[in-house]
């Protein structure tokens, strides 16, 4: 896998007291293609990730720490589900529709990519912390869900993102101390890459079940330059306009 650290981009962030200066890098991952900003090289671990029809998906997690803050994109590929779950419900009891499925959504592979988005949400809401925002967002107009969570053991706060992009689910964690900025700079600093390694955005809104809409031109940019941004539910925005 090849996964390119690119330009250096400085956070200033406020800490009780004194501004602390922090240099993050903009790392983008042409094999999974986002980019991403991380306090550090992120470390990338392979593993598996059970969805909703228990189908265990390959995926990486690409994290990384600074000081008691954790930041992770976790990546899970989808385009397995229609093999492993048509596999697996050969096996089904004869009638188990449960695991069966129907012609053409064997194993309801279908079924599993469809609410890809919804499943990964419900599986942050049943963490024990406090849901204190769940709304829709976009992007670069790709849609998703944004959730914010404060821990009831610690008071740490965390801010997530969950999109389905070309039959991948990314799911983005941020994850301070109390008292801390809120790890809203890691949520929006989020983009895609094409084919070609360069910074994607749609015209309109994409959803992972509907063909895609026109791209925007970016013919002569450089790999995750001109990234977007995701709207900051609660910092005078709106995550559904975009």
């Amino acid at each position: 896998m090849r996964c390119i650290p690119l330009i250096s981009t400085i956070v200033v962030l406020s800490v009780s007291g004194p501004l602390l200066a922090q240099e993050w890098i903009e790392f983008a991952s042409r094999e999974d293609r986002f980019t991403c900003n991380f306090p550090t090289q992120p470390k990338i671990t392979e593993t598996t990730y059970r969805s909703q029809h228990e189908a265990d998906l390959p995926a990486r997690v690409y994290s990384a720490t600074q000081g008691q803050s954790r930041y992770s994109v976790t990546v899970v590929d989808f385009n397995q589900a229609q093999r492993i779950l048509t596999e697996k419900a050969k096996s089904c009891p004869a009638g188990a529709e449960p695991c069966l499925g129907g012609p053409g959504d064997e194993g309801h592979w279908k079924t599993d990519i469809r609410g890809a988005i919804d499943y990964a949400s419900w599986q942050l809401m049943k963490r024990d912390a406090k849901l204190t925002l769940f709304v829709w967002g976009v992007v670069d107009q790709v849609e998703g869900h944004q959730l914010q969570l404060t821990n009831n053991a610690d008071k740490s706060r965390t801010f997530a993102g969950i999109y389905m992009h070309e039959n991948k689910l990314y799911i983005v964690e941020g994850t301070v101390p109390p008292g801390y900025p809120e790890p809203g700079l890691f949520q929006q600093s989020l983009g895609w890459l094409d084919e070609n390694g360069v910074g994607l955005r749609y015209q309109s809104t994409y959803s992972n079940n509907y063909p895609p809409p026109p791209r925007v031109n970016r013919a002569g940019r450089g790999a995750g330059q001109g990234q977007g941004r995701i709207d900051a539910p609660g910092a005078n925005s709106n995550p559904g306009q975009r």
